[in-house]
């Protein structure tokens, strides 16, 4: 599950879970997707969110255990889309949200975990305690074109190909050097404080929220037209 605290202008998204592992079931998803709902019906001018975790994981990505318990192969297959049908409207809910957004990654993201972390606009990291981490190859899975888009958007060149075709467990440096992360910290707590700083510098600017949430689209229209988000028209205020 997650919980969602405000404090002044600040949301502070936190997966918590007995196993720390934060697995995307649909009872994740529903509460995160709630709690982004939530923020963005609570927003004001100068908000801002931050995500963070409990335990060695950020995310470890779809709960794999929930999908294999069904009954058939079929149902099998119905349980795993629906988990990518919830991941799809994860990533719309944060692109869409009208404030300013850090993943405060103090643990390992696997999989879904990665895509959760890049739904934000800004990833911190744990230099050597967490790793970013695809395992689709692994498994054999192939990558859904919506989240190919995310990875296509805020990943560049070799790190991107990296990270999906051959699989890399990426610490914290080399996904600062490659521009993947805005930047690495020792600790668990020195990320989570470095996030809750970012974002309370971010709100300090007092933006329109809805103005943030439009640039951001128009930052990633390929994206936004594949998960088929509208650019919502917006008065110009005197100058």
């Amino acid at each position: 599950m997650c919980s969602l605290e405000k404090r002044g202008n600040l949301f502070i998204l936190i997966l918590t879970g007995q196993n720390g592992e934060h697995r995307l079931n649909p009872n994740l998803f529903s509460s995160i997707i709630s709690a982004l709902s939530r923020a963005k019906a609570e927003s004001t001018r100068g908000s801002a969110l931050v995500t963070m975790s409990h335990g060695k994981f950020f995310c470890n990505g779809f709960d794999l255990d929930w999908v294999n318990a069904a009954g058939s192969d079929e149902e099998t297959q119905q349980r795993f889309n629906l988990l990518l049908d919830y991941l799809k409207q994860l990533v719309l809910a944060f692109i869409s949200l009208p404030m300013p957004t850090i993943a405060a990654v103090n643990g390992h993201a696997a999989a879904g975990g990665v895509v959760l972390a890049l739904c934000h606009d800004y990833v911190l990291m744990r230099r050597h305690r967490s790793v970013l981490y695809m395992i689709d190859l692994d498994l054999g899975i192939k990558i859904p074109e919506p989240f190919m888009a995310l990875f296509r958007a805020k990943i560049s060149g070799s790190a991107r190909r990296d990270l999906l075709l051959r699989g890399l467990k990426i610490k914290g440096e080399e996904a600062l050097k490659t521009g993947i992360v805005e930047a690495v910290y020792d600790g668990e707590e020195e990320v989570t404080n470095a996030g809750i700083k970012m974002a309370d510098d971010l709100a300090k600017r007092n933006w329109h929220g809805e103005v943030y949430a439009e640039i951001r689209k128009g930052l990633y229209t390929e994206l936004c037209d594949i998960l088929g988000i509208a650019s919502t028209p917006i008065a110009t205020p005197k100058l």
